[in-house]
């Protein structure tokens, strides 16, 4: 049985991690609060397309250049989450190292190199005039006024070695080994003394002790993380590989509008790579599609400032009418559909903190009033979108239904506005989310968006389903027709466990081969519309790109997280009739997160061809769906709810599972089951909740079992 608490750099370590689109360039996996790398240059250092909160571009940090050349190539790299390893031989020249960035916002390279040749060679520190303009005493320092997002970044570098500067000569079989670190700020927040101080950190200990000090500040940050081990290492390497990507895509900006942590849905590189002027869309950024997804995940996590830093940027890009928008630290963009209310509650039922739910509450309410208002109607509770990008999944087939899908899909004129059925369920998910929060704080309002979801629910049920075809379907926004296009949307109802007896049909198209049931599902349509493409693209023409986000038909692990989700609670409700159909889509999500299906090559992206499988994003570590969550409540069955714990599991072939160190509102939860007791070393055989290292719940086999907390568990 696998350590439950392995060192990440241990589970995840790679060969050489680069773009598809961009092989030359190499990953790196450790991140800062602020500073963080798109991609790097096979040279020593840090060269290639360097970011700081927002994408820049910056082309060098630093770099060593030696007089025998400044090509380092063919070189090895091997990636670890938390540094990267470069070597590089030839006849005449040695060199090893392995770099970094901290969570301080310092990048640090230790280098080893080695004259093999009959000559000397001379290496020598190159930056960039653009970021470090000013030489003191050994030291280089600049600052760079990055105007786009108005914030000027000051930079200081420290040498272990001087002489790199203006030359440092190697005589034939001499080794020196190198320190060089650069600490990043906000010019008004750091002052360069500061900045000195922890880049100088680095050169104060010994060389060798710098890699091993920093894997360990690294990993403290997982070991506080809930720990989950199987008999799958599918399962088990795919958990840690997503605690990876939170991790990866944390973020602190403190300056601006993002006063609080966040995390990206990605870092990026879809944006033009022009040194210091980048254009074009970005991850690296509040998103309000996806923080709800964050924060499901999130709330796991035992450290609270990153879910409440979640909600408290959201509320910071509410504007009058309620919605909440893309923030940038200088910038409000337009908003996103999503299900705040709901993930909300999630999170309050962990941490059962009364005074967070009243901070949030008033903003919660803002939102779901101001959707209704700008976005409902006079004869329904429906939403209706008029911007087809809104929910997250532009050019879905259903806008263009009532003008027969026309070539030119780009034309504003042929595209329908649409009472959504993503959009509705967020809207029901949230009412629910904010009257269970209204109930739990005594707040009269419970009734009324009690009473709303309802309608909400009636309306979706009695006009969106088809009872003939056994689905549900997007509106007209002005005469209720239905587009009989099959979105993945379509099974999101069951995802908000509205549906009933009438509508069991409705998920067995999830598995019909001519319709979602595709070689790596699910797609974004079914495979019966006309416009389907499984690698994306309108008829063929590719006006995004090649890796542009059209959701005819390539596979979304977002959409499959939420489909997961609906099809373990649908299961659950039908006496498991779907656990076999979860276990087998819940293994093939997993394998998207690996190039080539292969686990020693962790590499998610953001859709996929749903046909074959192929990668057409290249938005690598992507974080915009969620998997911890399900881990959790299906696989190892914990579910909290307000008066206490239910185990329910979705049986999906495991024979042992351990789920350890996870806490409910300061109680120390742990769930374990063996199926034998042959298996899994010393773990007693069974089904068992722990609670404080108490044993609460025993079952020989997986069931559902419930524990009623013994006292409140919400803090005032």
């Amino acid at each position: 049985m696998p350590a439950l608490n392995a060192r990440i750099d241990d589970q995840l370590a790679s060969g050489r991690r680069s773009l598809r689109t961009l092989p030359t360039t190499s990953l790196l996996g450790p991140t800062g609060a602020r500073l963080w790398a798109d991609y790097l240059d096979p040279k020593p250092g840090f060269s290639g397309a360097i970011d700081f909160i927002h994408k820049l571009n910056i082309p060098l940090l630093f770099t060593v250049e030696s007089d025998q050349g400044t090509v380092f190539e063919p070189c090895k790299l091997n990636w670890h989450p938390s540094y990267l390893a470069f070597e590089y031989e030839s006849a005449s020249l040695s060199l090893r190292e392995h770099k970094f960035v901290t969570w301080n916002d310092c990048s640090v390279a230790v280098q080893t190199w080695e004259n093999r040749g009959p000559d000397a060679i001379v290496i020598r520190l190159k930056t960039d005039p653009r970021i470090l303009q000013n030489k003191d005493q050994g030291s280089l320092s600049g600052v760079y006024s990055a105007d786009r997002y108005s914030f000027a970044i000051r930079t200081v570098l420290k040498l272990s070695d001087n002489r790199l500067h203006e030359g440092l000569e190697l005589a034939p079989g001499q080794q020196v080994r190198l320190v060089i670190a650069a600490a990043m700020g906000i010019e008004e927040q750091d002052d360069a003394a500061a900045l000195e101080r922890r880049a100088a950190a680095f050169l104060e200990q010994p060389a060798e002790d710098i890699l091993p000090a920093n894997q360990a500040e690294y990993q403290s940050w997982f070991d506080q993380a809930p720990q989950f081990t199987c008999d799958e290492p599918l399962i088990t390497k795919t958990w840690h590989y997503r605690w990876f990507l939170m991790r990866h895509n944390l973020a602190d900006p403190r300056v601006g509008q993002l006063q609080y942590p966040l995390f990206y849905e990605g870092r990026s590189h879809k944006m033009s790579k022009t040194p210091f002027a980048p254009h074009g869309w970005e991850f690296s950024k509040l998103i309000p599609l996806t923080a709800p997804m964050h924060l499901l995940e999130a709330r796991w996590y035992p450290d609270r400032s990153y879910g409440d830093g979640i909600w408290k940027n959201m509320m910071a890009s509410q504007d009058d009418d309620g919605l909440y928008r893309c923030l940038l630290v200088n910038e409000t963009l337009h908003s996103y559909a999503n299900f705040m209310g709901w993930g909300a509650y999630q999170y309050y039922l962990i941490h059962r903190d009364k005074e967070m739910a009243r901070q949030l509450l008033p903003s919660l309410k803002r939102q779901i009033d101001g959707e209704s208002r700008l976005m409902g109607n006079a004869e329904d509770r429906l939403i209706i979108e008029y911007k087809h990008n809104r929910t997250g999944k532009e050019y879905q087939p259903s806008y263009w239904y009532f003008n027969d899908f026309p070539k030119n899909c780009k034309d504003p004129e042929l595209v329908t506005p649409l009472k959504r059925v993503d959009r509705s369920i967020y809207h029901y998910l949230n009412c629910i989310g904010v009257m269970n929060l209204c109930l739990a704080l005594d707040d009269p309002e419970a009734e009324r968006f009690g009473e709303q979801a309802e309608q909400i629910k009636s309306d979706v049920l009695s006009g969106m389903w088809d009872e003939e075809s056994q689905f549900f379907y997007d509106l007209h926004y002005k005469d209720n027709r239905k587009a009989y296009v099959k979105n993945i949307v379509g099974f999101y109802p069951y995802w908000a466990g509205m549906t009933d007896q009438r509508h069991k049909n409705g998920l067995d198209y999830l598995f019909d081969e001519r319709y979602f049931g595709t070689r790596n599902p699910f797609p974004s349509v079914a495979k019966d519309c006309p416009v389907f493409s499984a690698e994306g693209g309108w008829q063929g023409h590719f006006f995004k790109g090649r890796n542009g986000c059209v959701w005819n038909g390539p596979t979304w692990p977002y959409t499959n997280s939420v489909i997961l989700d609906a099809l373990a609670e649908e299961s659950k409700r039908r006496e498991h009739v779907y656990d076999k159909e979860f276990g087998h889509a819940f293994r093939e999500y997993s394998m998207l997160h690996y190039a080539q299906r292969d686990l020693d090559k962790p590499y998610l992206v953001e859709h996929y061809d749903s046909m074959t499988g192929e990668p057409i994003s290249d938005d690598v570590d992507y974080n915009h769906s969620y998997y911890i969550d399900l881990v959790i409540r299906h696989i190892a069955g914990l579910n909290v709810q307000e008066d206490g714990i239910v185990l329910d599991p979705v049986h999906v072939g495991l024979t042992y599972f351990e789920l350890n160190n996870v806490n409910i509102n300061n109680d120390a939860i742990r769930v374990t089951y063996n199926k034998s007791a042959s298996q899994a070393g010393t773990m007693e055989q069974g089904y068992r909740l722990y609670v404080n290292n108490e044993l609460v719940l025993h079952s020989e086999h997986l069931q559902m079992m419930k524990y009623t907390f013994p006292r409140s568990s919400t803090k005032e």
